[in-house]
């Protein structure tokens, strides 16, 4: 009886340069099992579980048993590698490529006749990269010697594994303006600052980005990669409007080391609203922070909108009495964005914070004499550099009006 083997895991050159399969190697034979009349019938043993670090190169064996009724005269042994793990090197008899979702493929042809009730073992050997974590390995044959399907038997199987690495996910927030009444976007994003990729290969809780629409605002349009958040999970399809929370996640359950996925939303903006504030944070689709994110500072960020509430206008520079001017609690921005979001908006919940910076916009009329007002909203961008996002102004000798609106937007966390 062929004894359970514990995996290897060495990083040395000479074990750099293994082969992904070699020649295989005839063990003692089994007993027969039922099958077809004058057919093979392959059955190939478990890998060994492992946990690799980056560097480290697996160097195990498995069984492939013929329990049929008649001998498989060759066989074509196949092993696929998700992209966080490689070949240590090409091996005759193999041909190697790069398949769909950056899969790497070995196909070798073995030149030996099993007969039935006999074995042959064969290595499986790879090694873990630099961006290794979330990582699978799919090794075997079909029932009676040819290339594996697509599917998974007792010919051919599937080990996942864990590298021993790990992944930095990083929120991202927005810090922008708004007039009560109006339309603004906010984009939040998430962020991999890796070193491993990520892609869930056990289970359905996918790495995700939670979204907390800010008090006083209501989300009009919604992308499709982000759902209404329920108790404890997704509660309703991509894109739905009108939710207070939602959770985000890519279409194909992948995050690259080093790569950002952006979400936007369109809010509408209540017309009694204030400075308000979300949250955004890096998680998962049903909200559980992963292991393999070991640094749980940077998981928040903020969504902030400033909404300017008072306005004081300048004083009269010539004869005759201001009759004009007054702050202003809503009204349009020339500098906001037209698209007209479906539906009335409803109201929207979510976290609350943040106070109301001084900053208006007003019109004044004069009678009797030339006025004026005079206002400013300091614009800046996520480096410090002073953005106009949108200004009017129109000027008369007699009886003139200064209109000035902006807007301000200021990333609260590094972009890439």
């Amino acid at each position: 009886m062929r004894q359970h083997m514990r995996p290897h895991l060495r990083t040395s050159a000479a074990f750099v340069a293994a082969a992904a399969i070699a020649a295989a190697v005839p063990v003692a034979a089994a007993p027969a099992a039922q099958a077809e009349e004058g057919q093979p019938s392959l059955v190939i043993s478990n890998l060994p579980p492992t946990s690799p670090k980056p560097g480290e190169v697996y160097d195990e064996s498995v069984v492939v048993t013929n329990k049929g009724t008649a001998a498989a005269n060759g066989i074509t042994f196949r092993v696929r590698l998700t992209r966080g793990l490689d070949f240590p090197e090409n091996v005759q008899g193999c041909t190697y490529s790069t398949i769909e979702d950056q899969v790497r493929q070995a196909l070798c042809e073995l030149d030996t006749v099993i007969e039935p009730g006999a074995s042959v073992e064969t290595p499986v050997r790879f090694k873990a990269l630099p961006n290794a974590l979330m990582e699978a390995v799919q090794y075997g044959t079909g029932p009676t010697g040819e290339a594996p399907g697509e599917g998974f038997d007792d010919s051919h199987r599937r080990l996942t594994l864990t590298a021993d690495s790990s992944a930095d996910l990083v929120a991202v927030g927005d810090d922008t303006e708004a007039l009560a009444g109006d339309k603004q976007s906010v984009t939040v994003k998430l962020r991999n600052d890796g070193p491993g990729w990520i892609q869930n290969q056990e289970s359905d809780d996918l790495t995700a980005l939670m979204v907390q629409i800010p008090k006083g605002t209501v989300a009009a349009e919604v992308p499709k990669e982000c759902a209404p958040f329920g108790i404890d999970g997704p509660s309703g399809p991509g894109g739905t409007p009108r939710k207070a929370k939602y959770v985000c996640w890519p279409a194909d359950a992948t995050i690259d080391a080093g790569e950002t996925l952006s979400f936007t939303f369109m809010l509408e903006i209540k017309d009694d609203a204030k400075t308000t504030t979300g949250e955004v944070k890096a998680t998962s689709v049903y909200d559980i922070h992963p292991k393999f994110d070991k640094n749980p500072a940077n998981d928040k960020a903020q969504i902030r909108i400033e909404i300017p509430t008072d306005y004081e206008p300048g004083p009269s520079t010539s004869g005759g009495s201001s009759t004009g001017g007054g702050s202003t609690d809503g009204g349009s921005s020339s500098g906001g964005n037209g698209n007209d979001p479906d539906g009335q908006s409803t109201g929207g919940t979510g976290s609350a914070g943040g106070s109301g910076s001084t900053g208006s916009t007003s019109t004044g009329t004069t009678t009797g004499g030339t006025g004026s007002v005079d206002g400013n909203l300091a614009s800046t961008g996520s480096d410090g550099t002073p953005l106009l996002a949108g200004a009017a102004a129109a000027t008369a000798a007699l009886g003139g009006v200064l209109v000035m609106a902006v807007r301000r937007r200021r990333a609260t966390a590094k972009s890439s």
